[in-house]
C-alpha cells in the first residue's frame, strides 16, 4: 500500500519550502518590501556597487522587470545611482542589516537543535536536491 501523497519527502519539502518562504516574506511585506527586494538588497551590500546587468546576470531577472524593480528600490529612497553604478543609500543598509538579521532568525529555527555536522549534512542534502530539480 502506497503511502498517502502528504506523508511523502516530495511533499514535505514542499511544504517546508511554502512555509519557509511564507516566514521570510511576511515580515518584509509588513516592510513594504516585496519578493525579490531581499536578494537585490544582499547582493547590493555585498557588493557595494552593481550595474543593473551584473544584478541581472546573478538573479536571472530579465533586465526590463530588473531596471522597474529598482526604479522601485529608488523611489522607496533604498537604493541609489544610476544603472551602471547602483548602491544601497544609507536607509538602504538599515533595510539589508534587517533582513540580514530576519535571514539569520530564521536559520537558527530551522536549524535549531541540530549539531554542526547535522546542519551541514541537511544543507548538503537540500542543494543535492535543488541541483537534481533544478
Amino acid at each position: 500500500m502506497a503511502k498517502p501523497r502528504n506523508r511523502t519527502t516530495l511533499y514535505r519539502l514542499i511544504e517546508a519550502g511554502q512555509l519557509a518562504h511564507r516566514a521570510f516574506l511576511a515580515p518584509m511585506l509588513k516592510q513594504g518590501l516585496v519578493a525579490g527586494d531581499d536578494v537585490l538588497l544582499l547582493l547590493l551590500a555585498e557588493h557595494k556597487s552593481a550595474t543593473v546587468v551584473q544584478l541581472a546576470e546573478e538573479t536571472g531577472i530579465p533586465l526590463d522587470a530588473l531596471s522597474r524593480h529598482m526604479q522601485r528600490l529608488s523611489d522607496r529612497g533604498l537604493v541609489e545611482g544610476r544603472s551602471l553604478a547602483l548602491r544601497l543609500t544609507d536607509r538602504g543598509e538599515q533595510v539589508e542589516q534587517w533582513l540580514a538579521a530576519h535571514w539569520a532568525a530564521l536559520e537558527t529555527l530551522v536549524t535549531h537543535g541540530r549539531k554542526k555536522k547535522q546542519r551541514e549534512a541537511l544543507n548538503a542534502e537540500l542543494a543535492r536536491l535543488a541541483d537534481l530539480l533544478g
